[in-house]
This record gives structure tokens, C-alpha cells and sequence, in this order.
């Protein structure tokens, strides 16, 4: 149900354009890579067509593998120890592990960072999963069921927030579902709603046959993003822990979901993914 390109696996491929990249310091994108905390200036490398920053450090870097079965893989990352060039332009050192488990049709993550420094580590996390369309090979991906627990929408300057919300408009009914069609999406989202389980759900389905593909994700994922790529094989749901350029938002007064750890802080969530027919 996952879509990578075509010996993605060989290494050669672009780290954010397939199966589920992990995006940690920050998700999304910092204007201008540069950005102010505690009163010093940083400055990031620039990685999209606008020169900002993007998607953090981790995506692609080489983790360590710290345990593997048949069914459980478990993977880490530290900035002092496995590229230390990372904290010349990030005020603490951190770590960060991740587990992933097939649970019959489920695929359980779990997620925990902290930090490593003596120093605050400003951080946010989150996931750019690329689910594959359509669900099912007899089927047509327009036709795919999008549906996403959210009320409103960030006003977007430049693929970055400006910290203005709005509320959805009637064509994009995704709290109640919405066919692809040709809708392209690179979109921020925002005011997403529990279940009563205090889980928080999206759900991708074939109104053909019934197969969904759900994503679960506990509420400090206060965003969700919606990404179409242009190959239109794909679709991507992205629970973020913050808004993307979020020192700057907060900054200005937004409330952006951007924590602060102190020094031995840990902070751990999960994230499932379940396949339904």
C-alpha cells in the first residue's frame, strides 16, 4: 500500500519522494534557511526552489540499525554521534528512534525523540508517507475516497504559511470525503478532530471495493498536510507535530506546536497504519 519509485531501495533515489520519509528537526520548511532562537541566528541549507530550509536532517542520512526480526525493525539516529556537522546549525544535540512492526494488517510505528544536549532543543517531527494509488490495480486513483478529520486550512506565501487560518471551502469536503478527482493538493491543514478513542484518523478508500488504508496518529499532530505528486501514483497524508516555519509563526504570536526539550527530555508518540476490506 506504500509507493516508492523503482529501485528506490538501491539508495540512489530522492529521500523525500518515496515509501515513509521521517522529517525531524523540523517538518516543512524554514523561509530562507535561516532562522532565530534564544538570540542567536542559524543558518540551514537551502532545499527547495524558493531557498528555504526543508524537512529537517534525518531523511537523508544513514541511521544505525539497532534491532531487526522477522517482524520488527528498529532504527536510530544522534546528531553528535552520526553526523556531527548537524550541530554547527542546531542548538542541541539530539536522538532520535524509531520502530516499525507488522501487526497482521497493521504497520505500528512508534516514534521517540529526545534531547542530548545541554542546551533547549526547539523540534517537531513528522511523517510524509507516500500511499500508493489506486488501492486496488482494477481500479482508477481519481476515484479514491479522501477523508481527513480537519476544519480549516493555513493561507500559504511561497509553499510557507503566513499564520493566517481559514475555513474550508464547500468543494473540499474532507471531513466527510472527498473524490481525488484532479484535485492537486500541496496544502496545509489544520484543526483536525479526535475519535472518541482519542486517536486521530485519515483514510484513503476504493469506493469499488471497499479497501481503505487508515493512518492513526495521536492529537500533538496538529497539523495534517496533503501532497499530490506529479505522477499522480501516489498521494500523501502528513501528520506534523508543528507548523512548518514555525520559529518564525511563533515569533509573530502563532500557535504552532513547536516543543521546546530540555536537556534529558524525552518525548515519544506512534503513528499506525492499518489496511481495511
Amino acid at each position: 500500500m506504500l509507493w516508492a519509485e523503482a529501485d528506490f531501495a538501491g539508495g540512489e533515489k530522492r529521500p523525500s519522494a518515496s515509501g515513509i520519509p521521517l522529517l525531524f528537526p523540523f517538518p516543512g520548511r524554514i523561509r530562507g534557511a535561516s532562522y532565530l532562537f534564544q538570540g542567536r541566528q542559524y543558518h540551514l541549507k537551502p532545499g527547495d526552489a524558493f531557498g528555504n530550509a526543508i524537512h529537517g536532517f534525518v531523511l537523508d542520512r544513514q541511521w544505525r540499525l539497532v534491532e531487526q526480526s522477522d517482524s520488527r525493525v528498529v532504527g536510530e539516529f544522534q546528531a553528535s554521534r552520526d553526523d556531527p556537522s548537524i550541530l554547527e546549525c542546531w542548538p542541541a544535540d539530539f536522538r532520535i528512534r524509531v520502530s516499525y512492526e507488522v501487526r497482521g494488517r497493521e504497520l505500528v510505528s512508534v516514534i521517540c525523540y529526545e534531547n542530548r544536549g545541554d542546551g533547549l532543543l526547539p523540534c517537531g517531527f513528522g511523517t510524509h508517507t507516500y500511499f500508493r494509488l489506486p488501492l486496488a490495480k482494477q481500479s482508477h486513483a481519481a476515484d479514491t475516497i479522501i477523508m481527513a478529520p480537519v476544519s480549516e486550512m493555513w493561507e500559504a506565501d511561497q509553499m510557507l504559511p503566513t499564520g493566517k487560518r481559514v475555513s474550508l471551502s464547500q468543494d473540499l469536503p474532507l471531513d466527510r470525503g472527498l473524490r481525488l478527482g484532479e484535485h492537486e493538493f500541496d496544502t496545509y491543514f489544520t484543526g483536525l478532530k479526535a475519535d472518541p478513542d482519542g486517536r486521530i484518523r485519515t483514510r484513503l478508500s476504493d469506493p469499488s471495493n471497499g479497501l481503505a488504508v487508515i493512518q492513526a496518529f495521536d492529537p500533538v499532530f496538529s497539523q495534517c498536510i496533503a501532497y499530490t505528486p506529479p505522477h499522480r501514483e501516489a498521494i500523501c497524508l502528513e501528520p506534523y507535530t508543528c507548523l512548518p516555519d514555525s520559529f518564525r509563526l511563533s515569533a509573530e504570536g502563532h500557535t504552532t506546536g513547536q516543543q521546546i526539550l530540555k536537556p534529558g527530555e524525552a518525548f515519544e508518540t506512534s503513528i499506525q497504519l492499518e489496511v481495511r476490506h
